[in-house]
């Protein structure tokens, strides 16, 4: 089935993709999937990221066929060039990076075997590079200096590619001042437990045990706060990505239970009682 291609600034591609562990119906029709879009769009080459799907797939076509890269890595490199490159990511975008001419690579197929190729043609070289750039959540301008990257953009902008209303994700949030406050409150909770290493007066010891009662509420509140917000924020970007929901929840659970242990670590060292 055709999908829709990720394009700027349309910043799902910023997720790192993962690994296939499992080869069945569910991978093929991911690569089906990927073949018919590259098909339909006229495109040499993808990444599954670039039409949504987190996994560490690429597609070469090759004549009429499609050589299928699952899981690869870059073993060994070498014959540095400059290869002028464009991406279906950013449109009309024509860019200088530095490139390896000869690589080694590593992967695997559908059914799970294990492959070895040595790729002495640059530009097959520099494809597979580009798009297993994306596999690690990059794209190609991470490849140019700072000033260029920021003149290609603003010449998108130009050309009506920058969000004018708040429908992609914002790479900066708002709820991003609770995850900076909590952090804070973390650290002061974890340094509470050094107590015992210092011979307070009692007095003070009471003090900061009772400081440390009150942020541990106060770091589940803001947690609580930071989950609606970022519901709020999911139902606003319609675009909001799946790794970015994911990345919330990761959020919300490490820090609870980091607030949580050092709870439990300040009632049994820092207790006065």
């Amino acid at each position: 089935m055709v999908q829709k291609l990720i394009i700027y600034p349309d910043d799902r591609v910023n997720c790192t993709s993962t690994d296939v562990r499992s080869f069945n119906q569910t991978l093929w029709d991911v690569i089906e999937d990927m073949s018919d879009t590259m098909k339909a769009n006229n495109i040499e080459a993808m990444a599954a990221m670039q039409i949504a799907y987190p996994y560490n797939i690429i597609l070469i076509k090759e004549g009429d066929s499609y050589h299928e890269y699952i899981n690869p890595r870059i073993i060994q490199n070498s014959e540095t060039f400059d290869s002028e490159e464009s991406s279906i990511y950013y449109p009309d975008v024509t860019v200088t990076v530095p490139r390896y001419g000869k690589i080694k690579l590593v992967y695997e197929d559908r059914n799970a075997k294990v492959h070895y190729q040595d790729i002495d043609d640059p530009k097959l070289a520099a494809t597979l590079q580009r798009k297993i750039d994306y596999t690690f959540g990059g794209n190609l301008l991470d490849r140019v200096d700072k000033n260029k990257r920021e003149k290609i953009i603003e010449a998108l902008a130009g050309k009506g590619l920058m969000p004018l209303v708040d429908d992609v994700c914002p790479t900066f949030s708002p709820k991003d001042y609770f995850v900076s406050f909590t952090d804070k409150l973390l650290v002061v909770m974890g340094l509470s437990l050094f107590t015992p290493l210092f011979n307070f007066e009692k007095e003070t010891v009471e003090t900061i045990y009772t400081i440390d009662k009150f942020l541990f509420p106060t770091v589940v509140a803001l947690m609580i706060t930071y989950f609606f917000y970022a519901q709020y924020e999911a139902k606003k970007y319609q675009q909001c990505s799946s790794c970015q929901v994911g990345n919330n929840i990761g959020v919300i659970v490490k820090r609870s239970v980091a607030a949580f242990a050092f709870a439990v670590g300040a009632y049994f060292l820092v207790n006065p009682y």
